[in-house]
Order: C-alpha cells, then sequence, then structure tokens
C-alpha cells in the first residue's frame, strides 16, 4: 500500500514538473522532476533489486548465519544464508519439520 501511494506520488511530482516546464517555471520544474524521478526510480530499482526468499539452500561456498526470523510479508520462517567471498546474502525458507520427506 505505502509502496502504491509512493509510486502515485513520484509520478504525480513528475506530471508537475512537465506542466511546469511548459509554463516556464523552470526552477519548481526542476525540483518537481528530480523529485519525481528519484522517488519512481528509487521504487522500481528497489523492487527489481529485492530477491524473494528460496526454497532451497545456495550452493556451495554458501554459510548459514544462524540467523533467522518470520518474514512479515510472507509469514515463512526464514534463514539468512552468506556468502563470505562476495558479501552476498540470500534468504531460505525453513523447511517445515512435519512435511520433511523420510526416505
Amino acid at each position: 500500500m505505502l509502496r502504491r501511494v509512493l509510486l502515485w506520488l513520484g509520478c504525480t511530482l513528475l506530471a508537475i514538473a512537465v506542466l511546469l516546464v511548459v509554463l516556464g517555471l523552470w526552477p519548481p520544474a526542476l525540483w518537481c522532476g528530480l523529485n519525481g524521478a528519484l522517488l519512481t526510480l528509487g521504487l522500481v530499482f528497489e523492487r527489481w533489486q529485492y530477491r524473494r526468499t528460496q526454497s532451497q539452500a545456495p550452493g556451495a561456498g554458501w554459510q548459514a548465519t544462524g540467523e533467522r526470523f518470520v518474514d512479515p510479508g510472507s509469514g515463512v520462517l526464514t534463514e539468512v544464508w552468506f556468502q563470505p567471498s562476495s558479501g552476498e546474502r540470500r534468504y531460505v525458507k525453513v523447511p517445515d519439520a512435519g512435511s520433511a520427506s523420510h526416505d
């Protein structure tokens, strides 16, 4: 919900900037355009950059950090994995104890 409101605000600022350029009011147009662009692009980039919770642990070279939390978006218990060589972190769903397969 908040993301949608902020995205709407960013696009509105961009539209106001275009209107102000047409009216010849450059200083407020630059302010509205810059802030609208930063807000809109920041929200789009954040969505693209954010990685969803994975269902399997990552491959070789990854270490479990021992950190666990309930993901507020999905309500899933999540474990944090870390790759020392790059500093990248991944979030992996913790399998349910009752749903583990017994071979």
